[in-house]
């Protein structure tokens, strides 16, 4: 029995749901978002809220159920609040900033890395060494963030790179004199 399954998604005021098919789309202040929903789950929107059922007995539907949950709570979260995730690039000479629809990495190389801001991403540099990646859609947030860090992931000799904020780098201990 799922414990988050069991719980139906509160859909505040300002945000509506609609099933059509096998699709379930959400619109709320900050943009519309839609889920293509699993046949393993039923799902029903009932005054104000979003209730999530196994749609069988089976092994596979009750473990589709608490994740089906979630992704529906994730379209409510996004279209509401937004998601946002901040990047630190910790390094000498390491910098970023947003151009137009591109963000500009010095990372070290021999050449700046032009990073082309996807469409329904905003990126934001306070200053040179944060990085502010936010939207409605946590996946594509979580995702271009990913992308970003790729470029240089933090090195643990002397934590040199692009991290998540909250981050902790696992430092190794230099040679020994």
């Amino acid at each position: 029995m799922s414990r988050i399954g069991k719980k139906p998604v509160p859909v505040p005021a300002g945000v509506t749901a609609a099933i059509e098919g096998k699709t379930l789309s959400v619109k709320g202040p900050k943009g519309t978002l839609s889920l293509s929903l699993a046949d393993e789950v039923s799902y029903a929107v009932e005054d104000g809220s979003i209730s999530v059922q196994p749609a069988n007995e089976t092994k596979r539907a009750r473990s589709f159920w608490g994740m089906q949950r979630t992704l529906v709570q994730n379209l409510i979260t996004g279209v509401t609040e937004g998601y946002t995730k901040t990047l630190q690039i910790t390094g000498v000479g390491y910098r970023a900033n947003v151009q137009g629809k591109n963000l500009k990495l010095q990372l070290g190389y021999s050449h700046d890395v032009d990073f082309a801001i996807p469409e329904g991403i905003t990126i934001a540099t306070p200053d040179q060494t944060t990085v502010n990646i936010s939207g409605i859609d946590k996946q594509q947030v979580g995702q271009v963030a990913a992308e970003i860090r790729r470029w240089r992931k933090p090195e643990p000799y002397k934590g040199k790179g692009i991290k998540y904020a909250g981050e902790y780098i696992f430092r190794k201990e230099g040679k020994k004199k």
